[in-house]
């Protein structure tokens, strides 16, 4: 005998969030980041290097390098980066062109949450009780209300803010992941559309570099679909998981991306530093996804709880199993924003009094803060915060921007009348309290990415140090890189336009300048002329070496 739900919602708490609103959440968190900044360190930038050498023609499609080192991860996202520069080529920058696909993708894991958690919350497991006397909250309604819910919690989730931003292979996965959760969701109302997506979402996940994961949630979710609460429609479904899942083994296998990067915590400390990073990097969805594990804790073998459970698990055991891995935690975002939006009906008003004020509190203080050191560096004023600066970030020169200004106004009178409205009379909404959370989340974000963008780029880029090595080495000729990281050596390629040897030995180059790394002695024939330390990081350090007999001029390329 089922338990009784443990949600009572009237058709007052069930109101509609405006699509406007909605929508402008999401713009607020999807678009900053997207223009005028350089491909940041390490792995935004070294994924971003192997896609200008691919749509450059210098290197395979198939089996791409980078100065000579092969891609480390899986090769198929890199190319819809490669493929939008190839296309955009001339007419935009090479990095927006690259992060563009990419930003789409963000805008895709948004949508297909709203909709995965939409259709679980028409299941008839998941609606509410009804009222004794009616009044209770309408299915549409109220599954379009928990939906909302969802799409704000995964906004107000702090980890996906740089990873959801950058151009790597992880996004990709992010997205099958989500596609996955559709499908699931949808299986008895889009039936044709839910096979394609599950035969599209598994494959696509195991060749984007995931491929154990993928054969977990596979095989996770058609247990699950077999369950004898999943109804007929899901049983009917569980065969086509099942073919999805072989499918993904097939492509993993075809395409060479089996790698098994087991880490496990070995020590205190390590254990600590994982603790650490499923407490901020979830937050707030842990909280709410743990309430509603314990009101709904009868019911989890319901399809709207045991589906999105099955991602969430596989995630969060990933992360623990490679080592407290961000970018595999961040795959269980999308099943723990459909468990947090179920928590909203069962709600305590003071947990959901607590989180407003800790939001109002806590992104106040953080915008305020981004705004004096702001004005600290425009004017001077305060010293103190304009030192700080100074001293983290040498060569930093601030550059007024009237555009960045303006939309970082409109943010924060957006924040300042969401703070107003949400201590208003509008205390029904289901969705209610993730309102603040997300929106203030997206107002850092905002904010960040327009006052502080300059200064973001010239700390995470790798620009301004190749810049300085520039200086160092002639007009012409490759450059000699042995042993140094696929970052650099992609900053080294589009920075310094230059042609980089990162595998031949330093005494078998033929490039006329070798760098070093700090400790590593040059052979004999070279002669030392710089070391340059990254600006805004002192473990980043090349020793510059030229040959002998070499007196060309120095100076950048040309």
């Amino acid at each position: 005998m089922n338990s009784p739900n443990p949600a009572l919602v009237s058709q007052r708490a069930v109101q509609r969030l405006p699509r406007l609103a909605l929508l402008a959440f999401c713009a607020a968190y999807v678009l900053p980041g997207l223009f005028g900044r350089d491909p940041w360190k390490a792995a935004d930038l070294t994924a971003f290097g192997y896609m200008v050498e691919m749509a450059a023609g210098r290197t395979g499609w198939l089996s791409p390098t980078l100065g000579g080192l092969p891609v480390d991860t899986a090769v198929l996202p890199h190319w819809l980066g490669a493929l939008a520069i190839a296309l955009l080529s001339p007419w935009v920058d090479p990095a927006l062109a690259a992060r563009l696909p990419f930003g789409l993708l963000l805008v895709g894991v948004l949508a297909l949450t709203w909709y995965s958690c939409f259709h679980f919350g028409r299941t008839p497991a998941a609606q509410p009780l009804p009222f004794a006397f009616g009044g209770e909250a309408h299915p549409v309604d109220y599954a379009r209300a928990v939906a909302d819910g969802a799409v704000l919690a995964l906004i107000a989730s702090l980890g996906l803010l740089q990873l959801g931003h950058e151009t790597t292979p992880e996004l990709v996965q992010l997205f099958a992941v989500a596609l996955l959760l559709w499908s699931l969701a949808v299986d008895g109302a889009r039936r044709w559309r839910a096979r394609l997506a599950v035969l599209v979402a598994l494959p696509l996940l195991a060749t984007s570099g995931a491929p154990s994961m993928a054969l977990a949630m596979g095989a996770l979710a058609t247990a699950l679909c077999l369950n004898h609460r999943a109804g007929p429609t899901r049983r009917a479904f569980a065969p086509w998981v099942g073919a999805a899942t072989l499918l993904a083994l097939a492509a993993a296998a075809q395409l060479h991306t089996w790698q098994l990067r087991l880490a496990l915590p070995g020590s205190a400390d390590d254990w600590l530093r994982t603790g650490r990073l499923l407490l901020w990097f979830l937050w707030p969805l842990w909280l709410l996804a743990l309430w509603t594990l314990w009101q709904w804790r009868r019911r989890l073998g319901e399809p709207h709880l045991g589906l999105p459970l099955a991602t969430t698990g596989v995630g969060l055991v990933s992360t623990i199993a490679m080592g407290g891995s961000d970018r595999a935690l961040m795959l269980a975002l999308p099943g723990m924003a459909v468990l947090a939006a179920f928590a909203l009906p069962t709600l305590r008003r003071s947990t959901a009094a607590a989180m407003d004020w800790f939001s109002v509190f806590f992104f106040t203080a953080c915008a305020i803060t981004i705004w004096v050191i702001y004005v600290a560096l425009m004017t001077g004023v305060p010293a103190k915060p304009a030192a700080n600066v100074a001293r983290l970030a040498p060569d930093f020169v601030a550059r007024f921007s009237p555009l960045e200004l303006l939309v970082a106004l409109v943010g924060t009178a957006a924040w300042l009348a969401l703070v107003r409205w949400r201590t208003g009379r509008h205390r029904q909404a289901l969705w209610k309290s993730l309102v603040l959370p997300a929106g203030g989340v997206g107002l850092c974000w905002l904010l960040l990415l327009t006052l502080w963008l300059p200064l973001l780029d010239h700390a995470r880029s790798l620009r301004p140090w190749v810049q300085r090595l520039q200086l160092h080495w002639p007009a012409d000729g490759c450059l000699a890189a042995p042993g140094l990281g696929r970052p650099t050596v992609a900053a080294l390629v589009h920075f310094g336009r230059r042609e980089v040897d990162a595998v031949t030995p330093a005494e078998r180059t033929a490039c006329p300048v070798l760098l070093l790394a700090p400790g590593r002695a040059a052979p004999p024939g070279w002669r030392r002329v710089a070391q340059e330390r990254r600006p805004t990081d002192r473990n980043d350090v090349l020793v510059v070496y030229r040959r002998a007999d070499d007196r060309r001029r120095a100076g950048p390329a040309r």
